[in-house]
């Protein structure tokens, strides 16, 4: 097992419920980052489905509160499976505390008019770029993932600052492993903000909510275990104190593996 697998891993204690330990290892300022627990929550759903032939297409999680290092329950409702689609609900909890509530849905393949109008950002690839040096007080999450920025302005860049915010590169896990649904969710929310390509404020955004849609099979059959992946991010407005951002997965050969949106609260760190 790789420490991804162990981190998101779940022990089945009956009645739809799972066990977790949730490590501090995707902290970010304060708390577990949302795509981890996207990926938790989906490593739970796919258990209660139990049908390889029934892939994920779409997770909608919530965030309540955030969680605290240790034990966690996914506790897993399937409301309703069809002939061709399973609609689950989950919450996560930690003792009486409810820290997120999950919508999935699980569908085999369909045949139909498929097109994709999206282009995937036409960038060198990974072994074109620097390796990243991760600074010493560099948040947990960060050494979580290994990056090649790509696209966009790199934060606290003063005077270089972006006029749009919008930001992105390959991306894998450090211990090289094929990227499944369950990786692919937590890399919806594995980048750093693209807002802080745009702004030198010192921001924190905590996610409200997270849906992704996942829109080819995965494992993508054309990815190696050591491959990564392309994703980009982007935000267009910030109102109110939220701001919204819509992601896009791409595997190296042009396949669009999956789009995210989520809404964030904008907070300043003090």
């Amino acid at each position: 097992m790789t420490p991804f697998d162990i981190e998101t891993g779940l022990t089945p204690i009956g009645d739809g419920k799972y066990l977790a330990s949730l490590s501090t290892r995707w902290w970010v300022q304060q708390g577990p980052n949302g795509g981890y627990i996207a990926a938790i929550v989906l490593r739970a759903f796919t258990s209660e489905v139990d049908d390889e032939e029934r892939s994920p297409r779409s997770l909608t999680l919530h965030y309540l509160r955030p969680a605290v290092e240790g034990d966690a329950v996914v506790e897993v409702t399937i409301e309703r499976s069809g002939r061709s689609l399973t609609t689950l609900s989950a919450r996560l909890m930690q003792g009486d505390r409810l820290i997120a509530l999950a919508i999935g849905a699980f569908s085999l393949a369909r045949s139909g008019n498929d097109f994709c109008d999206l282009v995937m950002p036409q960038v060198p690839g990974p072994s074109h770029y620097a390796v990243p040096k991760i600074p010493e007080h560099a948040i947990p999450i960060g050494r979580r993932w290994d990056t090649r920025w790509a696209i966009g302005r790199p934060p606290m860049q003063g005077d270089l600052a972006s006029s749009k915010a919008v930001s992105g590169g390959w991306i894998r896990l450090p211990e090289c492993q094929p990227i499944d649904a369950v990786v692919a969710a937590a890399i919806t929310d594995g980048w750093l903000p693209p807002i802080f390509s745009k702004v030198d404020t010192a921001l924190a955004v905590p996610t409200v909510d997270l849906t992704i849609h996942f829109r080819s099979s995965l494992p993508h059959p054309g990815l190696t275990d050591d491959d990564f992946v392309l994703a980009v991010f982007r935000t267009n407005v910030i109102a109110d104190g939220f701001l919204e951002e819509d992601g896009e997965i791409w595997a190296p050969d042009g396949t669009l593996i999956a789009q995210s949106r989520q809404l964030a609260v904008v907070l300043p760190l003090n």
